[in-house]
């Protein structure tokens, strides 16, 4: 359901941050001491003293939310639309009536807070690679704007605009990681599949050849559906699943109109919570935003 009841008021967004941020007990945001007392309030937060340093703080200090133009209560609707309905920040700068540079600035900020997902593989593993159209939106450019040639099939690369996203899916683990890459060759793909626990790792791949040199190391098993042969599942052999979340990527993108490809990385983090609180009902939903962001 709809977390509405946040979104009414300043003071509804404060009283969630507090509960979220000092769910483990009070402490200093600069010097981590515990000895903290209450000391008057700074507009609809509270305000406190640390006995240690002597410095005030509030609830917003240390995190994306302070010193920022837009209301928390908005901040907060923009982060739970953008990863629960996908919404573009164009949209959402309409809907709250606030400034698009402004909000871009917060969205860029909560998606670098994202850590970088940690890959650690039980296997078997499922891996598979797509291409994106990502160029130099944002920034300016050497040469003139080009037509929508981006928009041609097949392969591409790093430095014609069209990067390759790998996606491993590891099937002991149910994990999905979705990783941007300045190249598709056999190095990548030795360094996405280096974590793993077992001795030799079974990866289901496609025919691309940078997964060939893979049937020559005695570190993994490789298993290849061919689709140029209209092969495309043998028993446990496919990238279905690959396949199907690499679809999800795309659609997750389609709305933000061309992301520079220096962004990419964060706007796949941001899509991995999504995944994340897909499921949970709204209020827990946006209460791991913002747990996630602390």
């Amino acid at each position: 359901m709809f977390p509405i009841e946040v979104f009414r008021s300043e003071a509804s967004a404060a009283n969630l941050l507090e509960q979220v941020r000092w769910r483990e007990g009070l402490q200093c945001p600069r010097c981590q001491s515990e000895s903290v007392i209450k000391y008057g309030s700074y507009r609809e937060y509270q305000r406190y003293r640390c006995k240690n340093c002597g410095r005030t703080f509030n609830d917003k200090t240390g995190t994306i939310f302070a010193h920022a133009k837009i209301s928390l209560e908005k901040l907060l609707f923009a982060f739970y639309s953008l990863l629960r309905f996908n919404t573009s920040i164009r949209q959402l700068d309409a809907e709250l009536d606030v400034s698009y540079r402004s909000l871009h600035r917060r969205v860029e900020r909560f998606a670098r807070t994202l850590d970088a997902p940690r890959i650690d593989l039980v296997g078997p593993v499922e891996i598979d690679e797509f291409y994106v159209s990502a160029g130099k939106k944002g920034r300016e450019r050497d040469q003139p704007s080009r037509s929508r040639g981006l928009s041609k099939r097949g392969r591409g690369s790093y430095d014609g605009d069209k990067p390759p996203v790998f996606v491993l899916v590891d099937r002991g683990s149910d994990q999905r990681y979705v990783i941007p890459s300045k190249s598709a060759d056999e190095s990548t793909v030795r360094l996405l599949l280096d974590s793993h626990e077992e001795e030799s790792l079974t990866v289901y791949t496609d025919g691309f050849r940078a997964y060939d040199p893979l049937e020559k190391d005695e570190t993994y098993q490789r298993e290849a559906v061919i689709h140029g042969e209209g092969e495309y599942v043998d028993g446990d052999a496919h990238v279905n699943t690959c396949e199907s979340h690499a679809s999800l990527a795309r659609r997750w993108l389609s709305p933000h109109r061309g992301i520079s490809k220096n962004n990419l990385t964060a706007y796949f983090r941001l899509f991995e919570l999504r995944r994340e609180i897909l499921r949970k009902p709204g209020r827990d939903a946006l209460k791991e935003i913002i747990r996630t962001v602390l």
